[in-house]
């Protein structure tokens, strides 16, 4: 394996890290060492201090190591949800555009001794998946994140939430920037480094990933034999009005999408989040509640749904709080399990791509 090709160590296992100091001359012993002070988001080699001087030099010399650059950060004015922008710079000197993602912290404070921090990460710079109305997809695709940049944002927000004395990561969604099955073995991998035991040690069931509906990609996902959670974003129950919102419909429609979760559930066993952004007179009616509840009748089904964030450019307003619990009301009385997912961030750019967006104007 070319390690040198790798963006960087932060995207290597703790296998792959003994395996690169072997070709480096050093004990393999070393390469655990090295694991245990990156998942600490420890990047400066100088505060490496069981690793000699000479071999601090040697690592530092050949893989420069940071973490993004937190260029803007927002807190929201109830104190759950901290959005911080992320910069790692561009890519060379012949592609200049900077590469911006976002981070999204929310704190969840329990009556129990300790809290639940959830980090919602993003997979890609942009995203390509063109749904109607998503603030991120407005900007395109800029490109995909590999494993290491993907993990350095789990870093940050562990460091972001240690430096306010909050505690630990306990959670984590995929579910932010871009779409994570259209960079599949990327996600894998830093799935791979975030649950390593010696490691970020976060459990596969505290970890979930979202997709638009990438069909193949969630078979492949359910081949996996692990226990990561699987959410669909699903936003309407039929082809006509789901094509309309969500452009990868076209090339995967609901039959096809629905026989793919069946296959999921029938080899993992484990119940699908089905996510449901409500869109003002669009997709929030007693009618498509009805037939979102005939879609998922009789399936290992959760529905979240979402009360969205008002984007101007794309011109869909939220629905009012009394369609959600309507709505959410018809899905429960038909054995649907349901829930309305609080609203966060919406006085701190809270939409997905929103503050990168604004941002950049």
């Amino acid at each position: 394996m070319d390690f040198k090709a790798q963006t960087g160590l932060l995207g290597l296992t703790k296998d792959e890290l003994r395996a690169l100091c072997k070709e480096l001359k050093l004990p393999a012993f070393k390469g655990d060492i090295l694991f245990g002070w990156l998942q600490q988001g420890v990047v400066d080699y100088n505060a490496m201090t069981n690793l000699s001087r000479k071999d601090r030099e040697q690592l530092a010399a050949l893989y420069p190591l940071s973490l993004p650059q937190v260029i803007k950060e927002q807190v929201s004015k109830d104190g759950t949800t901290a959005k911080l922008l992320l910069d790692y710079g561009a890519d060379n000197y012949d592609n200049p555009q900077r590469v911006q993602i976002e981070l999204v912290i929310m704190l969840y404070n329990r009556r129990e001794s300790r809290s639940r921090h959830t980090l919602c990460i993003s997979t890609q710079a942009g995203c390509a998946m063109g749904c109607a109305f998503c603030a991120t997809g407005l900007s395109g695709l800029h490109r995909n994140l590999t494993a290491g940049e993907i993990v350095a944002q789990v870093l940050t927000g562990k460091l972001w939430l240690n430096r306010h004395g909050l505690g630990e990561v306990t959670n984590l969604v995929y579910m932010g920037m871009g779409e994570p099955f259209a960079n599949y073995q990327q996600v894998m991998q830093s799935l791979r480094i975030i649950n390593h035991p010696d490691g970020l040690n976060l459990g596969q069931r505290r970890v979930t990933v979202s997709t638009c509906g990438l069909v193949p990609e969630i078979k492949r996902f359910a081949d996996e034999a692990a226990e990561f959670g699987l959410a669909i974003s699903l936003h309407a129950p039929n082809d006509e009005l789901r094509s309309r919102l969500m452009p990868i419909n076209r090339r995967y429609g609901l039959a096809d999408l629905m026989a793919a979760c069946d296959y999921y559930t029938a080899k993992t066993n484990r119940r699908i989040s089905y996510e449901y952004a409500l869109l003002q007179g669009v997709n929030d009616g007693k009618e498509q509640a009805q037939a979102l509840a005939e879609l998922l009748g009789g399936k290992l089904a959760h529905v979240n749904l979402i009360p969205v964030n008002f984007v101007e450019e794309t011109g869909f307003l939220p629905s009012p709080a009394e369609t959600l619990n309507e709505f959410a009301a018809i899905l429960n009385s038909r054995g649907i399990e349901t829930t309305v997912r609080e609203k966060r961030g919406s006085d701190i750019d809270g939409a997905c791509g929103q503050l990168r967006r604004n941002h950049n104007r």
